[in-house]
């Protein structure tokens, strides 16, 4: 053999070894990518909620007699003091003393509902008084930089929530008040056995009525339901988190509210945290301890007339909130092996391949995660890693 076939035989055997090598070389592993970013991060608990009347005005006899027949009807608007019913006395024009006690006592009930409901107010307008001098204080030390914006905003919805209570408040003293009138009205028609006038029962609040619980003329006995009545622009909800949850909603809790059946999504406050928890069995058949939350829609009304008493809505506490954080896609996030040290982790994009790299993870949202300064901004992870990769190996960015 010639030097020139050597040579030539020895060039070709490289070239094969070379192709062999290529042949089966591991392929770089397709992956899709994503930035580590600094950005706003909110941390949200989830749950379903119903809408509740926080007020239901049932609408009853105050004295025995003949009740004419109710003629309205469900979903009615009816204006405060407007007339509900009217009843004509018994046809004995005389009190007897049975009677003339109940109506005395209706009326010092009456007169001691308008004390409590009082006070209620008082407390209520203090309670006030201190949500707006708190959320002037945070904002004063907002723009200071001594607080986080967050902190100020949540003072603000605070104070909506106190001044919500306090028309609530304000609402009760009124209709204790209502309630002082009609019962004396009562007990004066009886006494003087007026029966051809007849007494006419009015509404207490201006709202809508919701039930009418006595529909046909008859005898009624003092103290009969006779229409339920409730303001519909005085909605509340009322939602059952996880007592685990419910240690963070704590009141002045921003909420947004979604899938109401509305074209946009509205904003609410934790009002009240209960403070006490009950069991619930899931779907699932699982024993939950739950504790209710009641929420204080703070959208203007015009944005959700249409919501009515029992709907249900989807509720989104933000029980945390950062202006300007690094965070990832929560698909980047793996868990190691415990032989490994465990925690978190993530794959680094750098120079092909694929590097392991340990993350603090200071919270979790609904698609992304607050994450430590492990991850510079503008790093590449590695989303949705595939059980195949391992630390180094080399990997091409798949378009999609």
């Amino acid at each position: 053999m010639t030097p020139r076939t050597r040579w030539i035989s020895a060039a070709t055997a490289a070239a094969a070894v070379a192709l062999l090598a290529w042949a089966f070389a591991p392929r770089p592993l397709a992956v899709e990518t994503a930035a580590v970013t600094l950005a706003a991060f909110e941390r949200v608990v989830q749950e379903d909620g119903r809408t509740r009347l926080r007020e239901r005005y049932a609408v009853s006899a105050p004295l025995a007699g003949r009740l004419e027949r109710i003629t309205l009807q469900p979903g009615d608007t009816v204006a405060a003091g407007a007339p509900v019913a009217r009843l004509a006395p018994g046809l004995s024009p005389m009190l007897d003393a049975r009677s003339a006690a109940q109506l005395r006592e209706r009326v010092a009930a009456a007169q001691a509902g308008v004390a409590q409901a009082a006070t209620r107010t008082a407390a209520a307008r203090i309670a006030l008084e201190q949500a707006e001098s708190a959320r002037r204080r945070s904002e004063s030390l907002a723009q200071q930089g001594f607080v986080s914006p967050t902190q100020a905003e949540t003072d603000r919805l605070a104070t909506r929530a106190a001044e919500q209570a306090l028309a609530t408040a304000r609402a009760g003293e009124d209709l204790a008040g209502h309630e002082l009138a009609q019962a004396r009205a009562a007990l004066a028609t009886a006494q003087s056995g007026a029966a051809g006038a007849g007494f006419v029962v009015s509404a207490p609040v201006a709202g809508q009525v919701l039930r009418v619980l006595q529909e046909s003329e008859g005898m009624v006995a003092l103290g009969t339901p006779l229409v339920e009545l409730g303001d519909l622009a005085r909605l509340e909800i009322v939602a059952e988190l996880l007592s685990t949850d419910a240690l963070q909603a704590r009141p002045g809790t921003p909420v947004r509210i979604e899938r109401w059946g509305g074209p946009e999504v509205l904003d609410g406050v934790v009002e009240r945290v209960e403070p006490a928890a009950f069991t619930k069995v899931s779907a699932l058949g699982v024993e939950e301890q739950r504790v209710r939350v009641r929420v204080t829609i703070t959208s203007p009304r015009e944005r959700w007339q249409a919501l009515g008493d029992g709907f249900r809505v989807g509720l989104a506490f933000v029980v945390e909130r950062q202006a300007r954080v690094p965070t990832v896609p929560l698909a980047a996030l793996f868990p190691r092996p415990v032989a490994e040290g465990g925690g978190p982790a993530v794959f680094v994009l750098k120079g092909g391949r694929a590097v392991l790299t340990p993350v603090t993870v200071k919270a979790r949202g609904a698609s992304s995660a607050w994450v430590g300064p492990e991850l510079p901004e503008g790093a590449t992870v590695i989303v949705y890693p595939p059980a195949a990769l391992r630390d180094g190996a080399r990997v091409s960015v798949r378009q999609v």
